[in-house]
């Protein structure tokens, strides 16, 4: 779960801050459209960490 929420974050942030840093692009203006998305996939990947961590604190010592 917790490679599934990096990635999902990573997603989310690249969505997210990818057209602060591309040029005049057309694909600047496809992940300036895809907004929504991006913050999906951050809180998607958000919610995966977050139940990785939770899984692992209510595990035994022996089963981490």
């Amino acid at each position: 779960m917790a490679w599934r929420g990096g990635l999902c974050i990573a997603i989310g942030l690249l969505v997210l801050l990818g057209p602060m840093f591309l040029g005049a692009t057309p694909l600047r203006d496809l992940l300036a459209q895809s907004a929504i998305v991006g913050w999906f996939a951050l809180v998607l990947g958000l919610a995966f960490t977050g139940q990785y961590l939770w899984h692992r604190r209510k595990a035994p010592p022996g089963q981490r």
